[in-house]
């Protein structure tokens, strides 16, 4: 992996705890760019990352997000997490999507599931 690719990696990876585990908009901002969003229900820019944090704050204040598999390609980082907002639930599976440009990061995408409480192989969605 090149030093620009381990270095998103880093941002990304620092941004998502940071933003969605801590919920420390101040802590995550830094590596905001213009942060165009993509997820229908969420707004634009780093006002609108704030405001999704003061809603996880809110909300729900003990949901966790645990990275499972990371995957950069050049100025791309995708995410692959278990995301729980409330402790004893299934949670949620998600593919994260961040584009990168000068250390900042411009663009995200996200796709959201659900996990069944049934499946029908073995295999995990992790």
């Amino acid at each position: 992996m090149s030093s620009q690719a381990e270095r998103n990696k880093a941002i990304v990876l620092d941004f998502y705890d940071k933003g969605l585990n801590q919920k420390d908009f101040a802590a995550a901002s830094k590596y905001l760019g213009t942060y165009i969003q993509h997820n229908p229900t969420a707004e634009d820019g780093p006002e609108g990352f704030r405001k999704f944090l003061e809603f996880l704050k809110t909300t729900y204040p003990q949901s966790h997000s645990e990275i499972t598999q990371v995957f950069v390609d050049g100025d791309f980082v995708i995410l692959h997490v278990h995301a729980v907002r409330e402790p004893g639930t299934r949670g949620n599976a998600i593919v994260d999507i961040f584009r990168l440009k000068d250390g900042k990061i411009e663009e995200h995408w996200d796709v959201v599931q659900p996990i069944p409480e049934t499946s029908k192989n073995k295999n995990g969605m992790f």
